[in-house]
């Protein structure tokens, strides 16, 4: 099988540096012109649960136009350059190629098969992933795994190493069988998602609250444990997000508690939540998928949002800071 992950940083290195390891898969890789180098020379080094896994991809580059047609990609980039790249995503898909997106937030998808809407609208607002390449030839993922990369090629792994994947119409279908099947044999925790948009809408609530809050006070979980009054401000942006998805048709208010989120008994992660990783590297944040696609769900039902209102108008002037320095 041919598999490219078009954005090959921590999520993507990760599975990356598993396949090349476990299967005989052949993986390619797309990323920015300044790391390509140091991954085609020196390949990808994991380390994760006291070893090191290492792997050399078999191409390595920053223009998707130089690979054969792809069995799969795994788009590993945030939210927020994904439309950018539609037409390159979907050239690089084979004739029954499938695109699989592994990304925090409300994915472009999400209206194929439950509605006529069309592309969401603050997620691909162009409409250029609903059209370059369509819901059809694409897959959700739910990805919970710890990763950062200290360094290009490097990638260190803590925790779990869970994905959740679905198709959009919730069917079994061969081509989903077929990933699971090589996310499993790449000796991950592969799950095959009987309802996607509700495993997306679960860890939307995590987040929703974790992540803006931390790249805000640039606090890690353990740090902000010390501020409680940013625990109510969790708790309310979870609880508006929690009305909104049921209004939307996923009530999770009966098995998600906003406190034991925003409280969780056995402390908190204590490492740096993605959105603070983006922050410090100065990188555009993931504001309309976390939390502006919610937003808009939420106007489009007139249900108030007040603390998500507020933290949104926050988070998109931080990342409007952050392009300014760019």
């Amino acid at each position: 099988m041919k598999v490219c992950i078009y954005g090959a940083g921590a999520v993507g290195g990760h599975l990356a540096a598993r396949l090349l390891a476990n299967t005989d898969a052949e993986v390619s890789l797309v990323v920015r012109s300044a790391a390509a180098p140091v991954l085609r020379e020196s390949g990808l080094t994991l380390r994760t649960e006291g070893r090191e896994i290492k792997g050399v991809p078999h191409h390595v580059t920053d223009d998707p136009a130089t690979l054969p047609p792809q069995d799969l990609v795994v788009v590993t980039l945030k939210a927020p350059s994904q439309p950018a790249v539609a037409k390159e995503i979907a050239g690089l898909l084979g004739k029954d190629g499938v695109a699989l997106f592994a990304m925090n937030g409300l994915p472009w998808w999400w209206n194929h098969g439950l509605n006529d809407k069309g592309a969401l609208d603050r997620v691909d607002p162009q409409g250029d992933l609903w059209r370059e390449i369509g819901g059809g030839r694409a897959l959700g993922a739910v990805v919970n795994s710890s990763n950062n990369v200290p360094e290009p090629g490097v990638i260190i792994h803590a925790g779990a190493k869970r994905w959740a994947v679905g198709e959009p119409n919730n069917s079994a279908s061969p081509r989903l069988r077929r990933v699971i099947e090589l996310l499993a044999a790449a000796d991950l925790e592969a799950i095959e998602s009987q309802d996607i948009r509700r495993d997306i809408w679960r860890k939307l609530m995590t987040n929703i609250s974790g992540n803006p809050i931390a790249a805000l006070t640039r606090l890690a979980g353990k740090d902000a444990a010390a501020v409680s009054a940013l625990d109510d401000v969790a708790i309310k942006l979870i609880e508006e997000a929690l009305h909104v998805a049921k209004a939307e048709g996923c009530d999770l208010t009966g098995e998600i508690s906003a406190e034991g989120i925003a409280r969780p008994a056995k402390g908190r992660f204590p490492g740096k939540s993605s959105m603070l990783q983006d922050v410090e590297a100065g990188r555009a944040l993931e504001v309309e998928a976390i939390l502006g696609q919610v937003q808009s769900f939420a106007r489009a039902r007139g249900i108030p949002t007040p603390t998500i209102d507020t933290v949104y108008a926050l988070l998109s002037g931080l990342d409007h800071a952050l392009r300014i320095a760019r």
